[in-house]
Parts: C-alpha cells; sequence; structure tokens
C-alpha cells in the first residue's frame, strides 16, 4: 500500500474518533477517487498514482475557486478553498517559482523547442517532473511565454 494512501486511511480514522466531519469528508472524497481508479484500473494504487489523483482533485477545487469567485459565491469558494488545503497536505511540497522556470528552461533546451508547437514536447518532459508540485496549468502559461505565444 502507498503510503500516502496509508496516511489518508490513518487520518480517517482519527477523524471519525475525533468527530472533524470537514476534514472527514474531504479524506472519504480522496478515498471514494482512490478506490475508483483501482476498480476500474483493476491496479493497487502506488504513490505516483496518488499524486496523479490528489493533483486532479486539487485542480478541479482550483478551478472551482475560480469560478466561485467570478460567480460573486464568497461561500462556496470557500468551502472549496478549505477542500482544496486539505488535499494539498497529501502532496508533496509545492516548487518555487523560479526552480519551475529552471526546469522549464532545461527542457526547452532539450528539446530545441522554438515555438508554440513544441509545446507538447516540453510538457511531455516537465509533468513527470511537475506533477504534484506545481499548478500545470501555470506551467503551461510560462511555457507560452517562453515560446513566445
Amino acid at each position: 500500500m502507498s503510503d500516502i494512501k496509508a496516511a489518508i486511511l490513518a487520518d480517517t480514522k482519527t477523524c471519525m474518533k475525533s468527530g472533524d466531519k470537514a476534514r472527514l469528508g474531504v479524506l472519504r472524497l480522496i478515498s471514494a477517487a482512490v478506490k475508483q481508479r483501482e476498480v476500474d484500473q483493476r491496479l493497487e494504487t502506488d504513490d505516483p498514482a496518488m499524486i496523479v489523483i490528489l493533483d486532479k482533485m486539487a485542480k478541479q477545487r482550483r478551478e472551482s475557486i475560480e469560478q466561485f469567485t467570478k460567480g460573486d459565491r464568497a461561500d462556496l469558494a470557500e468551502v472549496e478553498q478549505a477542500e482544496l488545503e486539505i488535499i494539498q497536505t497529501y502532496l508533496p511540497q509545492a516548487l518555487p517559482e523560479e526552480e519551475i522556470q529552471a526546469l522549464i528552461d532545461a527542457a526547452v533546451q532539450q528539446t530545441g523547442a522554438t515555438t508554440i508547437r513544441d509545446m507538447g514536447k516540453v510538457m511531455g518532459i516537465l509533468k513527470p517532473q511537475l506533477q504534484g508540485r506545481a499548478d500545470m496549468s501555470a506551467v503551461s502559461a510560462l511555457i507560452k511565454t517562453k515560446l513566445g505565444a
């Protein structure tokens, strides 16, 4: 069993005992997403797969926060923000922007990318390195800027 999955299960039990319903709800959402993946793919979930699942959930929360903020629904944005913070506790530490920029520069140089058409090559190199450690939509925007789009 992955270390992240074990931590989530242990935290779920702790929340059940302490009565922390908000955190428990988010942990159950995570567990449901993991179980869904395991059933669909008939595989035990390892740490890299857990990071992909958690990263996807975090991205969904960020997008929801943006939409709720635009729609003047601060109450719903707050709920999503609280869920995002809980999800992020199980993701690896986020990289600082300078490190992300350095990885982008290295990937651009490695692929010889010069135009926006080469973005797929650059993302192919960066995604395994940055998954769960950076907002990939922000990384995409940085790459577009770098390639002059």
